[in-house]
Parts: C-alpha cells; sequence; structure tokens
C-alpha cells in the first residue's frame, strides 16, 4: 500500500516533554490471547517469521495437526505420467500480441505441464508433535479433548511463552511452548506427576505433502498416506552437538531433518507402517521433561538447547515491543471501539512477528497454512510488508525486501528472453524461491461472473501489472529513512530495471499521442476482460508515482534520467473520467457502476487518493466523489483483506476520519480470538493482508502523511487519545544520516537551529535510543552495544555523540 507517508527513521516518541512514555507490557500483556478449548480453525502460534509452530489447547498438536511450516521446507511432486524435466524445460505457453511486440507468457502451454508448474514447488508442514498419554501398564491412551478438564491455554505476547494448563485423570499437566528466534527449533517442557509414573510421553509425526489442493486449510499435509514417503531414525551422539535422536523424512527429492535434544531420552517408532515416533523420559523420577525439537533441510552440526530456545524468545520478544514502533489508541480514550482496535493492532503486530518476517515474501497464510501452493504473490507484497517501514522494524523488513535483488536476473529473463520486451525486469505475481513465474489459474470469481474463453485459463498471473512500482517504493522508504550512497547503490540495479520495463510496457498511441497501458493487462481487481482493459485508473497513478520515484534516484545518483522514463512519464494517458468521475478503465461502459461484474472485487479506484498520495493530473476532488461513490455502489459485502485498510486509507486523506475508523472496524473485517485475520467467503483464514494493511492504515492515521497537519490525522477529534511511539515522521530528520559524514548530522542540526540532541528530545527514553542505535547499527554493524548505554539519560553534544559514533569504538 502506497501512500508515502512519513518515511524516516527519525523517532517520533511520545517523549516530547510533558508526555508520559507509553506502558508498552501493560497494553501488550493486557491483550494476551487465551483458551479454554482448541479452535478448529485456527492455532496458537509461536515462532520466528521463517518458522512458525501451530499449537492446540495442549500447547502442541495432540488433537489437531496444525501445521509446522517454514521458508525453507519446500518439495517438488513427482512428475505426470510419460513426462520429463526436458518437458518442463521445454514448456511455452501462448503468445499474445501487445500492439506491435508478439508476447509470449507462460499460461496456454501443456496443459499437465502447465499444473504442474503452477503446484511446484509446494511448501510442506515438517510434522506434528503431540501428547503422549499412557496407562499404568504403559499402553498407549485413545485420549480425546474432551478427557481432558479445566483447561486454560494463554500466550504472554511479551516473550513468546506459550503455557498450556489442563488436567487429565485429576492429574494437572502443564505445557510450556516456545520458539527459538534464529532457528526452526521449539522447546517444550512438560510439567505433571504423571511423569514420575511413566504415563506421559511426546510423540511425532510426520505427513505426506503434495500440490493435489490450491488450499490446504486449517491442516496441512495427511498422515494416511503412509507409503508415499519414508522416515527413518537414528540415535546416538554423533549426529550434531545437543543432538540425541534425529528422524531424517523423505518425500520424493525432498529431505527434511528432525533433530531431537533436551531431557535424557528413549525414542522408538509406534509401528512400521507409520511415521510415528513415540518419545518417553528416559528417567522417570521427576515432574518435569524437557525437550528441543528442531527442524532443518539439511544435518545440522548443532541444535540450541532448552534453555536457549527460552532465552531467545525472552530476549528477542522483548527487544521487539520494546525498541520499534508502538500506537496507544486504548489508553485515555472514551470511544468503546478503541478496545477493538487495540486488540487488533497488538495482535497483528505479533502475528506479523511469527508469520511474515523471514527471508522470503509471505504467503498469503503465512505460515498457518498452505494458500495457492504455499506459494507468494509479489503484488500482494506491500500489504505483507510495507507495514514494517513504517513501524521502524528495519531489520525484519531488511530480510525479505532483498527478494528484488535476488530475482533480479529471472525478471530480466521473463521480461526480455521470455517476453521479447527490450529492456528491464519485469516482476511476477505469483512465484516461488526459485523467482519462476508460476503460469496461474484463472480467478473463480470471474469464471463465475463473466463468460470465460478457457483457451486464456491461467493469463492473470503473467497480465496482471501493479505489482511492477513496488519495489521503487520500498527503495524510497528505505532511502527516507537511511539517506546514503551506500543506500542508493543497493536498490540502484533494481531501480533502473523496474523503470526501463515500465516505460518499454506503456505504448505510444499515434492517434491520440499519449502512451498507453494496455491491452492486454489484468488490473488489480482481475475482473476485467484483458484484452480490452486499457489506461486503467489505478495503474496509470501507480505508473506515474514509481516512474518519478526512478527519475529522482538517478537524480541522487548524480546520473542522467533515462529519456524514455521522462517520455513516458510526461506523456502517460491522463486517467480515465466519466460523468465526473474516475473509471477502471478507459472506455468502460457508464453502467459499470451498476454492474455486479465490475463491482465485485477489489475497489482500486479507492486507492488513487488514500493508498496513493495526490499523483500529477489527480483532481483530489474528484478522488473524492469516486471513493463516495465506491462506499454506495461497490459490493462491500464482497470485500474482503486490505480491501478495508485501503478504503479506510482513502477517507483518512479525504478528511473523514470517522469514516476511517468505520472501514477498520466493518463488520466484514473480522479477526478471530487470537488475532488471526478471517478470510471469510473468499478465502481460507488466517488472510494476512489484512493485518499488514491493518498495521499499514494505522500508521499513516497515527502519525500523517506527507502534508497532513495535527497530531493522529487519520483519527477522529472527540472520543479518541492517540499516542505514538517510533513510527516514522518527516518532521524530524535527525537520526537518519550516515556516520561517515559526520558533517552532515551536524549542519543539519544548525540549520534547525538545534545545537545538541536535547534540543530534539528533552527527554531520553530506551525506545528512543534502541532504535536510534539501530539506525546506526544499519550503517556500521561493529558499533558495540555498550554505546547505547553510554548515550540513555544523557544530554550528549553532538561532537561527543560523533566522537563516539564515528571514531569512539
Amino acid at each position: 500500500m502506497i501512500l508515502i507517508p512519513a518515511l524516516t527513521l527519525s523517532i517520533s516518541l511520545a517523549v516530547v516533554y510533558g508526555f508520559e512514555p507509553i506502558d508498552r507490557y501493560s497494553i501488550v500483556t493486557l491483550h494476551n490471547p487465551t483458551r479454554n478449548a482448541s479452535s478448529t480453525s485456527t492455532p496458537m502460534q509461536v515462532g520466528n517469521g521463517d518458522f512458525a509452530f501451530g499449537a492446540d489447547v495442549t500447547g502442541l498438536q495432540t488433537f489437531l495437526p496444525y501445521a509446522i511450516m517454514s521458508n525453507w521446507g519446500w518439495k517438488n511432486d513427482t512428475l505426470p505420467p510419460n513426462k520429463t524435466m526436458e518437458d518442463v524445460l521445454d514448456y511455452e505457453g501462448v503468445s499474445w500480441w501487445n500492439h506491435d511486440r508478439l508476447v509470449t507468457y507462460m499460461f496456454g502451454g501443456e496443459p499437465t505441464i502447465q499444473q504442474w508448474l503452477i503446484a511446484n514447488p509446494n511448501r510442506a508442514s515438517l510434522g506434528r508433535t503431540g501428547l503422549l498419554f499412557l496407562s499404568e501398564d504403559g499402553t498407549r491412551e485413545n485420549v480425546k479433548e474432551s478427557d481432558l478438564t479445566d483447561a486454560h491455554q494463554e500466550l504472554d505476547l511479551w516473550t513468546g511463552t506459550l503455557t498450556s494448563q489442563f488436567f487429565w485423570q485429576g492429574e494437572e499437566i502443564t505445557v510450556i511452548t516456545y520458539s527459538h528466534q534464529t532457528s526452526s527449533s521449539i522447546s517444550i517442557s512438560i510439567r505433571s506427576a504423571l511423569l514420575s509414573q511413566g504415563r506421559l510421553g511426546v510423540y511425532l509425526d510426520f505427513p505426506w505433502n503434495d500440490g493435489s489442493n490450491k488450499f490446504d486449510a486449517p491442516f496441512v499435509g495427511v498422515y494416511n498416506a503412509t507409503a508415499n514417503h519414508t522416515t527413518t531414525l537414528r540415535t546416538g551422539g554423533q549426529y550434531g552437538s545437543n543432538v540425541e535422536a534425529q528422524i531424517i523424512h523423505t518425500q520424493d527429492s525432498a529431505t527434511f531433518f528432525t533433530s531431537v535434544g533436551g531431557d535424557p531420552l528413549s525414542i522408538l517408532r509406534d509401528s512400521p507402517s507409520t511415521h510415528q515416533y513415540n518419545i518417553h523420559p528416559s528417567q522417570m523420577t521427576g515432574s518435569e521433561f524437557s525437550i528441543v525439537v528442531s527442524y532443518s533441510f539439511a544435518e545440522p552440526s548443532y541444535i540450541p538447547s532448552v534453555p536457549e530456545v527460552a532465552a531467545s524468545s525472552l530476549e528477542g520478544w522483548a527487544d521487539f515491543w520494546s525498541s520499534t514502533g508502538f500506537v496507544d489508541v486504548w489508553t485515555g480514550s472514551s470511544d468503546p471501539r478503541a478496545e477493538e482496535l487495540q486488540r487488533r493492532i497488538i495482535l497483528s503486530r505479533y502475528l506479523m512477528r511469527v508469520n511474515e518476517a523471514g527471508v522470503l515474501p509471505p504467503q498469503e497464510s503465512g505460515l498457518v497454512n498452505n494458500g495457492w501452493y504455499g506459494k507468494y504473490h509479489f503484488e500482494m507484497i506491500f500489504s505483507h510488508l510495507g507495514h514494517w517501514a513504517l513501524w521502524n522494524n528495519w531489520d525484519l523488513l531488511d530480510r525479505s525486501s532483498s527478494i528484488y535483488s535476488r530475482y533480479l536476473a529471472t525478471s530480466i529473463q521473463r521480461a526480455q528472453v521470455q517476453e521479447h520486451f527490450d529492456t528491464g525486469a519485469r516482476w511476477p505475481k505469483m512465484t516461488d524461491p526459485s523467482g519462476r513465474s508460476a503460469p496461474g489459474t484463472l480467478s473463480i470469481d470471474v469464471i463465475i461472473l463473466q463468460s470465460v474463453n478457457w483457451d486464456t485459463l491461467g493469463e492473470i498471473n503473467e497480465l496482471l501489472i501493479w505489482q511492477q512500482p513496488h519495489p521503487l517504493v520500498f527503495a524510497e522508504y528505505e532511502y527516507r529513512a537511511f539517506p546514503t550512497n551506500a543506500t542508493l547503490d543497493k536498490w540502484r540495479d533494481v531501480v533502473t530495471a523496474t523503470a526501463d520495463w515500465m516505460a518499454d510496457f506503456a505504448w505510444y498511441n499515434q492517434s491520440t499521442r499519449v502512451y498507453d497501458l494496455g491491452p492486454p493487462m489484468e488490473v488489480v481487481a482481475e475482473d476485467t476482460s484483458p484484452n480490452v482493459t486499457t489506461n486503467p485508473a489505478f495503474e496509470l497513478a501507480y505508473w506515474r508515482l514509481g516512474l518519478s520515484l526512478a527519475s529522482t534516484w538517478m537524480e541522487r545518483l548524480g546520473e542522467d534520467v533515462p529519456d524514455s522514463w521522462t517520455t513516458v512519464k510526461n506523456n502517460l494517458a491522463p486517467l480515465p473520467i466519466d460523468n465526473g468521475t474516475y473509471s477502471v478503465y478507459e472506455g468502460i461502459g457508464s453502467d459499470f457502476w451498476y454492474t455486479p461484474t465490475y463491482t465485485n472485487d477489489h475497489p482500486a479506484l479507492v486507492g488513487l487518493y488514500g493508498w496513493l498520495p495526490e499523483t500529477p493530473g489527480l483532481n483530489i476532488s474528484m478522488a473524492q466523489v469516486t471513493a463516495e461513490k465506491v462506499w454506495t455502489y461497490w459490493n462491500i459485502s464482497n470485500c474482503w483483506g486490505w480491501d478495508f485498510p485501503m478504503l479506510a486509507m482513502s477517507a483518512a486523506r479525504q478528511g473523514q476520519p470517522e469514516q476511517a475508523i468505520e472501514w477498520l472496524l466493518h463488520p466484514l473485517f473480522q479477526f478471530d480470538d487470537v488475532g488471526m485475520p478471517i478470510g471469510g467467503v473468499r478465502v481460507p483464514t488466517p488472510y494476512f493482508p489484512g493485518s499488514g494493511g491493518l498495521l499499514y492504515a494505522i500508521a499513516m492515521m497515527a502519525e500523517g502523511w506527507d502534508g497532513s497537519q495535527g497530531m493522529a490525522p487519520g483519527f477522529p477529534m472527540s472520543g479518541w487519545n492517540v499516542r505514538v511511539e517510533g513510527l516514522t515522521n518527516l518532521e524530524k530528520k535527525i537520526m537518519i544520516l550516515s556516520p561517515n559524514k559526520p558533517g552532515e548530522i551536524r549542519d543539519l542540526l544548525m540549520a534547525s537551529n538545534m545545537s545538541s540532541l536535547k534540543d530534539v528530545y528533552p527527554i531520553f527514553q530506551i525506545p528512543f535510543m534502541n532504535l536510534f542505535f539501530q539506525s546506526l547499527r544499519h550503517f556500521n554493524p561493529m558499533l558495540p552495544a555498550t554505546t547505547i548505554t553510554r548515550l540513555v539519560g544523557t544530554n550528549v553534544e553532538v561532537d561527543i555523540l560523533l566522537a563516539w559514533v564515528v571514531v569512539g569504538y
């Protein structure tokens, strides 16, 4: 979502003189989710952004096989009958004329290979871990959840501690579950007198995964296809430090390792016909048993210990909550809706950190279950990741934003070799770790709502274009946060290749003497006929913004802006207008407002001014009339996920904060008891673009956007007390310059009539200093941690600060 709001890393903490810092701990822990029974649709989760563990009410997966998911656990299915890898490599889709250029796409080729490419690789669930209940004679008890009593489960958000307590046969059982923050490992600590009686253990089970289903939800993989895959147990101390047992799981050509360590244990296979392994304490003299279960795609040399996993969780989560952005809409607010909005904010922050803070862009359901075979969608990257920039989680955003440089080569190949464009890189829509574009399948809504040429089945993935400018905005975010030559150089190749293709894609219309976008192309809503879609309003506005950002990038580098960029940017077709409002695309019938085909999906017209800032040629008054007409005539009952934050941002920019709040709390925009965004009738739960969109909109509404006035400009003046710490803000620009150029900091202070840091923030607080230190470490990873303790609580003169930062270490 592109609003170009306050994007610098300067810290707008509520430490301005006279304000008390937010009691973050109290607000976070107030919203610790609790359950007394398992949900059949969503788990409790612990995780780290690249790995997540979903749990039922026991803190494990005892009764419900929720997934253990990662960003590295992928597999390829076997090829279709009588097909070889040569057939895959030779696969070619249809060719369509794009004005004077014949473009070859990935859809429309040999059907079985096309479907294999769509479904592969697919993301795998790594296994299942559950409690093993035993009778007095040691045989397994067939226990159901209904056999438990007094169950209570609570997730401590501040520490990532999942505590599950319940009784079985009159004996209390407590399970504490943690996730390590830098490895795919969990620790499990079980406390119960049943352990000393030999009546409790842990089981591990392993599913078969494949790409037979587009959606695998709420569970991933099947446990009754045991003949399709193999597992092998090996024990002894020679398989890695802290490893007591290891299970090798092979599915087709994919092999994963599950390593177990911790307290002394014994492990045996339950049966040769299953892939379940039962773990027992080898010393049944105590009432506590703790193990680590660690997952990997290669044999590990080491797995963390139980205390190390717990410490990693405690430290990692406390740092996350205390050192970056925070918004408090609850304290002091009289509006009764504030409590629910605060709950959504806190739980969304937690779940996005668990599911969507890894080295790959997230899939729509994060690491909870699988949608679209576990693949991720480049047009949704902003809904998933854009909020990290606004909340100053640069360490998390940096993990995945490098995807553009990593996928640059495949995107250049797509544009210039496959599709025969002259220059540039075309970013994919639906893709996987290889960077290859999936041929795709036609939206079911399109199939239902309009006549379909089945020869074009799968065209959406290849014809969507609104993902193309995204990296230009990410680059701009990072430069405003860290305006250095290093940032400019880091993004240079991505920026130039992105803009080159944007300019090449635009076609000069000799009749109208402007540059057109399309046909063929797909719009944001994916509900128009691609062969007649020309000059859609949102894409035109975004194209202008993107080429403007790219041009500015070249100017910062001191390089010439390519003539093609300038020519296209200055001569793009005007936004299509009909009867005083903007239209979905040029030439669409005037009755489109009343035609369900065009008003049943993502209402991108409201993004013209809300999601996007004011762009050249946009009439703000007309944009407002258009948005209000969308509110009236669009089928809001079919909106989902990020649609509601987009509607809220539009209302906020137009000076209607009450309507913005209404959109964020709309009855159809729901979050369940643990904060999972409900997919509704459109997609399975969770649908995390809703969470990312919520956090993005909250940051905009609370901190403001370029040109906004006053505090919390997106919130109503009455009934709301909004306090902000650590979000991006353009008004203060102190903490953004490179230590390699200390004179720039001094010059900036002098220009602002500020002689020392105390003139920027009268009171130093830990969250402020943590963020400042984070920004400095971005430039110089060697900066010692002791620096922050030397700065806290002092009024440091700039020259002394520079001595510490630049040469003091």
